[in-house]
């Protein structure tokens, strides 16, 4: 396992046994794992991030903690809080983020991530000029998450 999963396994569980919110400093982390605090921030940029349904706050200097939140949503706010986060143009690795943390979270079913997630791919909007495909993209999964909440 590599020592991104191995940091992000242990933060998981921490926030899992705080009720939702762990505080914790980079460099305890950093010196834990053996690691640099770039690492650190790495582990929280990628899998702690908004898309992946996390607030971090950071505090600078020698009292400083990383504090991560997971936010509770009800379904129906996940997605109406994924439509409002999209803007006006999305790439297919943001989109597809946003896809696994809604499908993780009961949101949205499997097989709907999976009929939206193709719907948005390359290979799908490969007929529309680059400069297009990621408003297209944006325009898209917002109306597919409507339409999937509409429905649910």
């Amino acid at each position: 396992m590599a020592v991104s999963d191995i940091i992000a396994t242990f933060i998981c569980e921490r926030i899992e046994r705080e009720d939702g919110c762990a505080e914790l400093q980079r460099t305890e982390l950093a010196t834990r794992f053996k690691c640099v605090p770039s690492q650190i921030n790495y582990v929280l940029s990628t899998r702690f991030s908004p898309e992946h349904g996390y607030i971090v706050e950071s505090r600078r200097g020698g009292g400083g903690y990383i504090r991560i939140r997971k936010v509770r949503q009800s379904q129906d706010q996940m997605v109406m809080s994924t439509v409002n986060a999209v803007g006006g143009e999305i790439s297919y690795t943001l989109a597809r983020a946003f896809l696994i943390n809604l499908a993780d979270a009961g949101a949205v079913s499997g097989p709907v991530a999976r009929l939206i997630e193709s719907a948005l791919s390359e290979s799908t909007l490969r007929a529309a000029p680059p400069v297009v495909r990621d408003h297209l993209r944006a325009a898209i999964f917002k109306q597919m998450l409507v339409q999937a909440l509409s429905e649910g």
